[in-house]
């Protein structure tokens, strides 16, 4: 924020549940600018500044909230108080994502055919080498999206993308170690199971349903499926399916949804992909998640800021009172002087 905004910015703490700050700013069309923090999320308003005196924080945090049912707000004293509100406001920032990358050859519509095929056609690797950069994991410094790095567990190679200062590691079904003794490749299953979105390369047209693959996470599924021309050019038929409580994500597909292999498309799928990710947060599952964990932030955030004002108060008064001891003991040694000096 501005400095001037700065300067003239100030906290509130409630219960458990609420936490409330402002700004105001001078000159022409004075206001305030409210950020009401509750377990139902953050609300933000700028309400014009009444002449005849501000009106006080409870009055303000009604106003934009008339169910709230507290009746005052406690001052926020202490230094840290704005690096404590930033770090919750930013707990919902997502900069690193990981995306499941499954093949799908013709004819397999079980998720223990998937997850067991070995290796992918030379298709599904023109398709790899266009969405990201091959590398090796154990050199690899960047975001790791739960594979390791140090030991060589989860293979040796996998696919990584920096998108729009966003990290991406994708999670490729053949990448994964394959497991002779294993059927459902568990190994495999346990990345691409935990994620919330995936890729189907389709080698041919299959059909393919979330139901397939027994996942708690897995909501949306972009599938992909290589087209050659007469001319060899290729080109993608992308298709979109989601869990039903997944709200729309864009952008929206061409008609008919073909794309010719390149940049462009390059950014379609990763923008998608995202999208798809952020739209997933609000199915039923992970908002309950959501409003679970944001109770607890908001919780732990109103506690701290109460201790540390209730803290920060103390050493204020005991500085105070140091302050006065000081001045009584310097006034005390001056009359004592002033006595020897007459006596002499």
């Amino acid at each position: 924020q501005p400095r001037r905004l700065r300067r003239h910015r100030a906290c509130y703490a409630g219960d458990s549940s609420t936490s409330a700050s402002s700004n105001t700013k001078g000159g022409t069309g004075d206001h305030i600018r409210l950020v009401l923090r509750l377990t139902s999320g953050s609300v933000h308003r700028l309400v014009e500044r009444e002449r005849g005196g501000a009106p006080s924080p409870i009055a303000l945090a009604k106003l934009i909230c008339p169910q709230l049912s507290l009746a005052s707000l406690q001052p926020v004293l202490c230094p840290r108080a704005s690096e404590l509100l930033v770090n919750y406001d930013e707990h919902v920032l997502v900069n690193n994502y990981k995306f499941g990358l499954i093949y799908q050859r013709c004819g397999q519509v079980t998720e223990e055919a998937l997850f067991g095929n070995r290796q992918h056609s030379a298709a599904m690797d023109k398709f790899l080498d266009m969405l990201g950069q091959r590398i090796d994991l154990s050199q690899h410094r960047g975001y790791k999206g739960g594979l390791d790095t140090v030991h060589g567990q989860t293979g040796q190679h996998s696919v990584y993308q920096v998108f729009h200062k966003r990290e991406i590691m994708f999670h490729v079904s053949t990448l994964l170690p394959f497991s002779e003794s294993d059927k459902q490749q568990l190994q495999r299953k346990r990345h691409i199971g935990n994620d919330i979105v995936a890729v189907v390369f389709q080698e041919e047209n299959t059909p393919f349903s979330p139901e397939i693959i027994a996942s708690h996470f897995l909501h949306a599924y972009i599938l992909v499926q290589p087209v050659t021309s007469d001319q060899g050019e290729v080109s993608y038929r992308v298709s979109v399916t989601a869990r039903s409580d997944v709200p729309y994500f864009g952008p929206s597909l061409p008609n008919p949804p073909v794309f010719k292999r390149g940049e462009e498309f390059k950014e379609f799928l990763l923008t998608k992909l995202i999208n798809a990710e952020n739209a997933c947060y609000k199915a039923e599952k992970f908002s309950t998640l959501e409003r679970r964990t944001r109770s607890c932030l908001l919780s732990n955030l109103t506690e701290q800021l109460c201790s540390l004002t209730a803290e920060y108060l103390n050493s204020q008064v005991r500085e105070a009172a140091g302050v006065k001891a000081e001045k009584a003991d310097t006034s005390q040694t001056g009359i004592l002087n002033s006595v020897k000096k007459a006596l002499i």
